[in-house]
């Protein structure tokens, strides 16, 4: 493990937490915390280079087969694996085949890089977090046995009271706002060693007076109708939100983006 180090190229591999939904741009795209990271790095480092393999929608399995060998052949100093999530909120998930699956990740990636970071990630208060805990917190506990055994650093967003609040969650409840994408950037520029920029990322948000019951109603009849629905449809005809979508960058080319 190397924190503080100097790294002059990242690639980040998983799905839509990676991909940078819901941190929408103007133009519609997704920006998210690799990207955040990516720029800050950039900053600091000429002629850093960015790849970012993940699409929205993939299972653990995907990940390996589509982005694993990609990122192991770019050796860059920097790798990021989340996944695994998306099997977890699966009604049949076998939780055995994804620690088998994240293990031959690990063991794939860690020697291919100067350094590999792991993430336990974010969950929203409410009853979808507690149906599911269970297998969150076996997920994350593979997460943690494997980086003390690879070396790899860990990101406990799981952990953070920031992220847990709806607040930083966008409308369909699965995402991360762009201000929660700023936070978990910030954890992992500071996990890598580096000085903070806001030392407080896990501090909540001031509270505030909750909406209303019609609000609320509302709401959730908005998340049925525009994402519920769609997820439920998507999931009984085996299709997947990033079906035929391709990388969000595929190669590991320099990054002369604005830093955000």
């Amino acid at each position: 493990m190397e924190t503080n180090a100097t790294y002059t190229s990242f690639v980040a591999v998983g799905d839509s937490f990676t991909e940078g939904m819901s941190d929408r741009l103007p133009d519609g795209s997704y920006r998210g915390w690799a990207d955040l990271l990516a720029g800050r790095m950039a900053a600091r480092t000429p002629g850093f280079r960015y790849a970012n393999l993940a699409v929205r929608g993939k299972l653990i399995g995907q990940i390996v087969a589509d982005q694993v060998g990609v990122a192991a052949a770019m050796q860059p100093d920097l790798i990021t694996l989340v996944g695994g999530l998306n099997d977890t909120l699966r009604p049949k998930c076998d939780m055995g085949r994804v620690r088998g699956l994240l293990e031959e990740a690990v063991e794939r990636l860690a020697p291919s890089c100067k350094q590999l970071l792991l993430m336990r990630s974010p969950g929203r208060q409410g009853p979808v977090l507690e149906r599911f805990r269970p297998r969150m917190e076996e997920l994350f506990a593979c997460v943690d046995d494997l980086a003390a055994r690879h070396g790899a650093l860990v990101v406990d967003l799981y952990g953070a009271p920031s992220l847990a609040d709806p607040r930083m969650w966008d409308m369909d409840r699965l995402h991360l706002t762009a201000e929660g994408h700023r936070r978990v950037a910030e954890a992992v520029w500071q996990t890598l060693g580096h000085e903070a920029h806001d030392a407080e990322w896990r501090t909540p948000m001031p509270t505030s007076a909750p909406p209303g019951w019609v609000s609320r109603r509302n709401a959730d009849v908005r998340f049925a109708r525009q994402y519920l629905l769609p997820w439920i449809g998507r999931r009984l005809t085996g299709r997947s939100s990033g079906d035929g979508r391709p990388a969000k960058r595929p190669e590991l080319l320099p990054f002369d983006e604005p830093m955000a």
